[in-house]
């Protein structure tokens, strides 16, 4: 038996020629850092349910904000954890809200970094539920009103980017009318358009304090069964004046980000969510696996999927593991 003329080793054989046939890239400019702020002052404390993530008050955020500028990550998104709640989540809209002042802050201190804003209502809810309630559920019609008006306050805050994470139906039309209304026109919106009730978010609804008090959220968040019902919901967002679009959580979706980038060929990003953090940090604790490797092997695999850019808690400690993973 003659001996294959191809062999796929032969660009296998060092770093320099793998880095340089490598299909799919990972830098900096693909990553997104959240970050929870608080309603403090000079405080930054360990999240308990997130390792090696804290919480900032908005005047120590512009420093972390500052040094990942310094590092090359582009964007952050801020999550506002608000002791201030009521039965309408009325502090995501108000001027003095944490996520108001947070917004300001960074702009002032750090005005090239792109700050993205989850616009949301379970952080600021006593219920912790996404939206008002009405009969025991989520009034989906009487929710959009009021995301329109906390939209419209993070963007006069500077929010450069817009991203609502309800799950609420013609939520985006919503919001990108009060947008356009307030003279925000040129604001983007980033959609949480394929967003699942997922086992995976439980430590950043520990760490938000968001969990519902009653029943979940399965009523508003899609089915994980579905993959479909994304495409669908991805076009209707698109449809309502989405700029781009997000797939919740990641790595249990591979294949529907793929899909959805397929489909539409629109900026797609994929949230690697809290629980796909916790799980191989717990791992890697308990000397299962090497973390460094793992995070970047997942990174590198959501990206192939088809994100343009990732959310991960990973964002700022991946950096100086991208070039050891790629050689």
């Amino acid at each position: 038996m003659s001996f294959p003329i191809e062999r796929p080793r032969r660009l296998r054989s060092s770093p320099a020629l793998r880095r340089l046939v490598a299909e799919t890239n990972l830098s900096a400019d693909h990553l997104v850092q959240p970050l929870f702020v608080i309603e403090k002052s000079n405080f930054v404390q360990p999240i308990p349910s997130l390792a090696d993530q804290f919480y900032y008050s908005p005047d120590r955020l512009v420093e972390k904000v500052e040094a990942l500028a310094r590092q090359g990550i582009p964007a952050v998104i801020l999550f506002g954890i608000s002791d201030r709640k009521d039965a309408v989540g009325s502090q995501a809209w108000a001027d003095d809200g944490v996520i108001q002042r947070a917004v300001r802050a960074v702009k002032a201190g750090c005005p090239q970094m792109l700050v993205m804003t989850d616009l949301c209502l379970c952080e600021y809810t006593d219920h912790g539920h996404c939206g008002i309630i009405k009969n025991g559920c989520v009034d989906n019609d009487e929710t959009l009103k009021l995301l329109a008006q906390a939209a419209v306050s993070q963007a006069a805050a500077g929010a450069d980017i817009i991203a609502p994470s309800d799950m609420m139906d013609g939520r985006v039309a919503a919001v990108r009318q009060g947008l356009d209304d307030a003279s925000f026109e040129l604001t983007p919106i980033l959609s949480y358009a394929a967003k699942y009730a997922s086992a995976f978010y439980e430590p950043f609804r520990g760490a938000a304090g968001s969990t519902p008090a009653f029943d979940d959220r399965r009523g508003y968040q899609m089915n994980p069964a579905n993959r479909l019902e994304a495409l669908r919901e991805v076009r209707l967002d698109l449809e309502e004046g989405a700029d781009m679009v997000m797939v919740k959580p990641a790595l249990p979706c591979l294949d529907v980000i793929y899909a959805v980038k397929q489909t539409f060929g629109r900026v797609t990003a994929a949230f690697q969510v809290s629980g796909e953090y916790a799980m191989l940090e717990s791992a890697a604790a308990n000397g299962l696996l090497d973390l460094k490797r793992a995070v970047c092997e997942t990174l590198i695999a959501i990206r192939r999927a088809g994100a343009d850019f990732i959310i991960s808690y990973w964002a700022e400690q991946a950096l100086p593991w991208m070039g050891e993973f790629a050689s």
